[in-house]
């Protein structure tokens, strides 16, 4: 029976309002005791996390683990330790492997290997339509019983409407929920975003009306079929004004944003820069605000890293021909703390500091709600008999994001550079997974 005792941390936990220095004790896996131990504890490991942050371990929605079929962009090994790293202990994963996950055995296997692999909890999303080709729908209570959490098309639109509706109606006779990234088949063919910058540079653009047409959709087959909707890396100003008039409605929708887009703009592509370019499209300061102020106000429920390792040969093209996608799941924690402004100071204060952990952990696990089965209950919190999902991190170190410094196998990030990178407050030092170690920066025990 493994015991943990980590010691003078300042435990910090969104969801109860948790904010004080104080111990954590871990027995087999669980937590037994948050800020007071008692003294007769006697544990296998004794980590001091004077100056650090314990907090929940960070949930992501939305990571492309490339396996099976893309193994030469990222490894299930190579980017769940990549997760690890970042202080992820729960990630979903998309659909659109190759094969796509349209079948049991499939999510069956991928699970298996995750388990063994011990480094983070595994969430699948099952295919919505066999092959994500729009057409028939996938055998969703199968994929269910195998382990999926939703279903989801990935970056493929479904462009008939009427598949769509059957599979929205299919989804809310069964509770499930359905995860879908607005852009319309025929608008969002662009490989930028609609602007100056994009005529300016001869890209063809991808126009705002991509994303609010498909969503004035999928917002009316939700509110015919009472289908519980997630909307997948919302990017513009116009397409948070629906979903913010979505909810007040009383509509199950709820929404996330990637860190591209809630920390860059078009402007950012400059002279034709491939690892900028990333699905949805950079769009304007403008959209970035809205994007910024409506993951604050709670119209967007959880930032997300929008994983997408891209091997060298399939980045290093011109910029329209680059392979959108970046790698990002070491990025989401210290990301978070900047947008939330908790890295301007050495210990930031407690309310931005839990809107940030917030955006990663809370809000994360309240979109997946019961498909996670028991770990619904605790997961994304600090809690007294909860499972021991565990970020330790230090909120004063400060890192520069370079190639080098990413396990990921994927080194293209709108964040690094060759010579130079973006400075980023906050580095983790000790992810555990169930009580069990999955990442840890350096050696930790007192």
């Amino acid at each position: 029976m493994s015991k943990i005792l980590i010691k003078n941390g300042r435990l910090v936990d969104p969801a109860s309002g948790l904010d004080q220095v104080g111990d954590l004790a871990i027995t087999s896996g669980r937590i037994t005791a948050i800020g007071q131990v008692n003294a007769d504890f006697a544990p296998d490991r004794t980590i001091d996390a004077t100056g650090l942050i314990v907090a929940p371990g960070l949930v992501d929605l939305a990571a492309r683990l490339r396996e099976p079929g893309h193994e030469h962009e990222g490894m299930l090994e190579s980017e769940l330790a990549a997760a690890a790293a970042g202080g992820v202990t729960s990630v979903v994963c998309l659909p659109d492997t190759d094969p796509a996950l349209d079948e049991p055995g499939l999510v069956e296997m991928l699970k298996l290997r995750a388990r063994k692999l011990s480094r983070c909890r595994l969430f699948p999303l099952g295919a919505l339509t066999r092959g994500l080709k729009g057409e028939n729908l996938t055998e969703m209570a199968e994929l269910h019983e195998a382990g999926c959490v939703g279903y989801s098309q990935a970056e493929v639109p479904v462009q008939n409407t009427q598949v769509l509706q059957r599979a929205l109606q299919y989804a809310a006779t069964f509770g499930y929920t359905v995860w879908l990234r607005p852009n319309d088949a025929w608008l969002g063919k662009g490989v930028a975003a609609s602007g100056p910058v994009a005529t300016r540079l001869g890209l063809s653009g991808v126009p705002v009306a991509a994303e609010t047409i498909a969503l004035h959709t999928i917002i009316e087959l939700a509110r015919a079929t009472g289908a519980r909707v997630h909307l997948c890396r919302l990017s513009s100003a116009a397409g948070v004004e629906l979903v913010r008039q979505a909810k007040a409605q009383g509509l199950p929708i709820t929404a996330d944003v990637s860190i591209n887009s809630l920390m860059l703009t078009d402007l950012d592509i400059g002279y034709f820069n491939p690892a900028m370019r990333v699905s949805p499209p950079l769009r304007q300061g403008r959209d970035r605000d809205a994007l910024r102020a409506a993951l604050a106000d709670g119209t967007l429920d959880a930032l997300v890293s929008d994983h997408t390792p891209v091997s060298e040969d399939e980045k290093t093209l011109p910029f329209g021909e680059a392979e959108p996608g970046a790698t990002g799941l070491e990025l989401l924690l210290s990301l978070a703390l900047k947008w939330a402004g908790a890295d301007e100071q050495d210990q930031p204060d407690s309310e931005r500091l839990r809107r940030a952990l917030a955006a990663v952990t809370l809000g994360p696990v309240k979109v997946l709600g019961d498909a996670i089965g028991s770990l619904s209950s605790s997961a994304g919190q600090l809690v007294a008999g909860g499972v021991a999902d565990v970020v330790v991190f230090d909120p004063t170190a400060r890192w520069t994001v370079t190639p080098e410094a990413l396990v990921s196998q994927g080194k293209h990030t709108p964040f690094a550079f060759k010579d130079t990178g973006f400075q980023m407050a906050g580095r983790v030092r000790l992810t555990l997974v169930a009580g069990q170690v999955a990442h840890e920066a350096e050696a930790a025990s007192a």
